[in-house]
């Protein structure tokens, strides 16, 4: 586990574009899942 403490240093480095990748992660989780609701509700029908 000697990777942990660059990955750290690399995190406080780097927030905000940590905190922006985050958030492209959370809004490309939330369209897949919405995706995969809207084609599970058309398949039911």
């Amino acid at each position: 586990m000697s990777k942990s403490k660059t990955d750290y240093s690399f995190w406080t480095k780097y927030k905000k574009f940590a905190v922006n990748e985050i958030m492209l992660y959370v809004v490309m989780v939330v369209g897949i899942i919405l995706s995969i609701v809207i084609i599970s509700y058309f398949r039911g029908r």
